[in-house]
């Protein structure tokens, strides 16, 4: 089996499950004028799925390490499908949001298979290369997801948006199902062995770290659609292209954040909040500025935006390398914890302080995020056994 012609579908895969939960910020306008729902209101669409995700993740990806691969990544994939055509055509606002349970409840059990999965495709010396390959998907599901949801929305049909997510996760779903081969003679480790990482404190400081980050991301970004649309006196379109540019930014944030963790994996984490917080500085100063100067901004702060994800997940599962797959779907709860945490927060904050709001949210978290972050330095450097920062890697 040639790992190049099953990845890609694990790539498609992981773009469109994102694409799922996070398409809806590049439509909540559609979405208010469809349900007749309130901002907020509308807002609650990706806190739920997110608070969904935290609570069940871990506990489900336990019992699901006991079922064969292949059949949890296909059929996963394939319920994505299904309620992405239903939520197409969902009656009211209540069926919209019921929709999005079950696939949220799926999404750490998929997220986690599908990067073992595609670790099992290479020799284990290449390790490294086969998780960077399926953070393709994960980061261009990210970034582009929802400028690509806006888009099909404004250019087609507030339909064919969703639809869009359920013909990539169809696709995605055929493709393992016929190229994937099934998991054999894989060695499981026990619950306790897997929980046992629980009682690591260098675990729970890169956990606070990941809720903290997410939260200070999501509290601006989750209403990024209607801050341009107010702010600059955007049209859905040129909001479109802007979204799309921060995906760009975001690709190339990606990567830099990557490199960077390589070289200077503390100095790199304690960076973000602070260049985060410098950017929504900038996002509240500006007002009526130009479309190249509204695009230079969006390309920044997509590419700081974006590499707070690998930071986070490079930092938690170092701190438990022995069981990875466990402490990525810790890294997937949480990260969902802060982006539910984030986006309800960003609602009060607007409804209390008007839109600008956000960006004050986005300063009080980036705030507390540095905190964390800088503890977790101090103690333990870049990893569980390094009790001072900067020792190496």
């Amino acid at each position: 089996m040639k790992p190049l012609t099953v990845m890609p579908f694990i790539i498609l895969g992981l773009f469109g499950l994102y694409t799922l939960e996070l398409g809806v910020v590049g439509i909540l306008p559609l979405i208010v004028e469809r349900y007749h729902v309130t901002i907020a209101q509308a807002g609650l669409l990706m806190s739920v799925f997110a608070l969904v995700v935290a609570a069940s993740g871990p506990f489900l990806v336990l019992l699901s390490s006991r079922f064969e691969r292949r059949r949890i990544l296909t059929w996963s994939l394939f319920c994505f499908s299904v309620c992405s055509v239903l939520s197409a055509f969902a009656p009211n606002y209540a069926a919209l949001m019921a929709l999005r349970v079950l696939p949220a409840m799926l999404h750490p059990v998929f997220f986690s298979a599908a990067f073992a999965a595609a670790v099992s495709l290479y020799p284990r010396e290449q390790a490294a290369q086969a998780t960077t390959l399926a953070f393709i998907g994960t980061t261009l599901g990210l970034v582009f997801g929802v400028p690509l949801t806006t888009l099909v929305a404004d250019l087609v049909s507030y339909e064919a948006a969703i639809l869009f997510c359920g013909l990539a996760t169809l696709v995605a779903g055929i493709g393992l199902l016929l190229r994937l081969p099934e998991q054999t003679n894989v060695k499981r480790l026990s619950f306790g062995h897997q929980l046992a990482i629980l009682r690591r404190p260098s675990v729970w400081l890169a956990i606070a770290a990941t809720v903290l980050v997410f939260t200070t991301k999501f509290a601006v970004y989750s209403y990024a659609a209607e801050y341009l649309n107010t702010r600059g006196g955007l049209d859905a379109t040129t909001i479109s292209v802007l979204l799309l540019i921060f995906g760009v930014g975001g690709v190339l944030g990606n990567l830099c954040a990557g490199r960077m963790l390589a070289s200077w994996p503390v100095a790199t984490a304690v960076a973000f909040p602070l260049l985060l917080a410098l950017v929504y500085m900038v996002l509240l100063a500006l007002d009526a500025a130009t479309f190249a100067t509204m695009a230079i901004v969006v390309f920044v702060w997509g590419g700081i935006h974006t590499s707070g994800m690998v930071i986070t997940q490079t930092w938690l599962t170092r701190s438990a390398p022995e069981a990875h797959e466990f402490a990525t779907s810790l890294y997937v709860s949480f990260a969902n914890a802060g982006i539910a945490l984030g986006a309800w927060i960003g609602g009060v904050f607007i409804e209390t302080s008007g839109l600008d709001g956000i960006i004050r949210c986005g300063f009080v978290f980036a705030a507390l995020s540095f905190v964390a972050i800088g503890a977790k330095a101090i103690l333990y450097g870049a990893g569980p056994d390094f009790r001072l920062a900067g020792l190496r890697e």
